[in-house]
């Protein structure tokens, strides 16, 4: 027989095995119960993967804020020359100021 619509198509898995002590799988195993979770492994991968997702959005930010720091100081220690626009927008504004 050939291949069926009906099969499904395997997620790929990759398997994690730890030890822990007897008072934090304890400790683990009543925190899955009060947050409702079905299995301690269930609770691990969920609290796991949420911690995991904010330390890398968390190092992201540091970063991204890194190099906008960099950006910044380099753009007031060597300024660009103003382009037309600029210029125009600076004359526009003294001529507001000036005519107050």
């Amino acid at each position: 027989m050939g291949t069926t619509k009906t099969r499904r198509t395997r997620i790929e898995q990759a398997r994690f095995d730890t030890r822990l002590s007897r008072s934090q799988k304890e400790l683990f195993e009543e925190a899955a119960r009060i947050k409702g979770f079905k299995s301690l492994s269930e609770f691990v991968i969920y609290t796991t993967q949420e911690a995991a997702s904010i330390i890398i959005e968390r190092h992201n930010a540091i970063l991204a804020s890194e190099k906008d720091k960099h950006i910044f100081f380099k753009a007031l220690v060597n300024p660009p020359k103003p382009n037309k626009d600029l210029i125009q927008a600076a004359k526009s504004y003294q001529k507001a100021v000036t005519s107050k």
